[in-house]
């Protein structure tokens, strides 16, 4: 990935700039693009290369879910020991079911390299699930996801529906349960086609049918977003953390069923004006987003293979979240899967290898240059310049946005 990938991504999918998207829709309405080039999706995925991942993956259980919205899937059908039976998946979907890949970018690249482009774009977990729908057929019953999603159309088509009612944000990990949420009226239709492709928030009642006469392929892109309750939960317990009042014991008999918890009430209205007067949101800024930091996913494509560094090698940063810090003589470097230390390079070299401007070792003028750059090619955070690809989104080809005319809209169900 070049140093701007991320850059253009969210509008080479739905068809607007980045900032518009971020502004006007983004957890706000559905948007639905059918103006780009129709065969752009296949640089992410195809039928073919799916059916040679199918057939190449060591399938356990929880890696690829059979569903049909007619008839019922047992996962017995086609698991037998913690292990997937493929001859099963290809005999279930001849008779109508649709085959669900998830979490996918673990084992393709070329889906790694887009989440983490996304990742980029958007400061959140990005995971993808893929679908493989028969004609004629519909894997889910109407739902809702506790998630945002884009739908990247990919072969085929699907016919969508949103319905009246969406949920209002659900939490991380909500669970739709049948018959405790009203979806109301079917509000809206469309067709995504090869090439289009879908935003729903969170909370969208929707369904989807294979009406056509082929094979109905999609990549659902799934946006994992830390929330303002995250924040405010984690700065809560950093002043727990710091004010020995909120560690004290609950009464010896709040467990009784005589208990009144309006017993609780003064301390609590105390402990809230304690809290009031000493919560912020940096600490726990900090937290959440190292935390994030390190749980990302490293590219590690020259690690083993070219980790030596050499004079005539021109490098350059890979796009990564990252934090450069100076802890005493040290410097820290934090990203993705680690962080480390070093003792003798100075923070602007550091900080200069990790610019995402090209260099050669000659350039650096430094006798740690060679051990910093081999440090940080093994960490996944460096690479080879010559080896550097444009994105199938990079360079945005503006002709094709909805500023000139495409079918990019949004749709909120009334």
């Amino acid at each position: 990935m070049s140093a701007g990938q991320a850059s253009g991504l969210l509008e080479w999918m739905v068809g607007v700039p980045d900032q518009v998207f971020l502004s006007e829709v983004h957890e706000q309405k559905p948007l639905i693009y059918s103006g780009g080039d129709v065969d752009r999706f296949d640089a992410l995925l195809t039928l073919g290369r799916l059916n040679d991942r199918l057939a190449e993956m060591d399938i356990r259980e929880g890696m690829v879910e059979m569903t049909n919205a007619r008839s019922p899937v047992d996962r017995s059908d086609y698991v037998e020991n913690g292990v997937v039976d493929r001859v099963a998946l290809a005999r279930g979907y001849r008779n109508g079911a649709t085959l669900v890949v998830n979490q996918l970018q673990h084992s393709d690249k070329r889906l790694a390299d887009f989440c983490r482009a996304l990742e980029q774009a958007l400061s959140c977990h990005i995971q993808t699930n893929i679908y493989l729908t028969p004609p004629g057929e519909q894997g889910f019953r109407t739902h809702y996801d506790s998630h945002d999603v884009l739908v990247l159309q990919v072969e085929g088509e699907k016919t969508w529906r949103l319905y009246s009612e969406p949920a209002a944000s659900p939490y991380r990990g909500e669970k739709f349960r049948s018959g405790e949420h009203a979806a109301g009226e079917a509000s809206h239709s469309f067709v995504l086609r090869k090439g289009d492709c879908a935003y729903i928030p969170r909370g969208y009642f929707h369904d989807a049918a294979n009406l056509g006469d082929s094979a109905s392929l999609h990549i659902t892109v799934g946006l994992i977003v830390r929330t303002w309750a995250d924040l405010m939960l984690e700065a809560v317990s950093e002043v727990c953390l710091q004010d020995r009042a909120f560690r004290k014991a609950l009464p010896y008999d709040y467990a009784k069923q005589d208990f009144d918890p309006a017993r609780l009430q003064p301390v609590f209205d105390t402990l809230v004006a304690r809290l009031n007067g000493a919560i912020a949101p940096t600490r726990a800024w900090e937290t959440l987003s190292e935390t994030f930091i390190r749980s990302r996913e490293p590219d590690i494509t020259d690690a083993i293979a070219c980790n030596r560094a050499d004079a005539a090698t021109s490098y350059v940063a890979r796009p990564a979240f990252t934090r450069v810090s100076v802890l005493g003589e040290e410097v820290q470097v934090l990203g993705p899967g680690s962080d480390f230390r070093f003792g003798r390079a100075p923070v602007g070299l550091v900080r200069r290898v990790l610019s995402g401007e090209p260099f050669r070792l000659a350039e650096l003028d430094h006798p740690e240059a060679a051990d910093v750059v081999e440090r940080l090619t093994t960490a996944g955070l460096v690479r080879r310049h010559m080896d550097v690809r444009a994105a199938p989104w990079e360079p945005m080809d503006v002709s094709g946005s909805a500023a000139d005319g495409q079918a990019a809209r949004t749709i909120r169900p009334a």
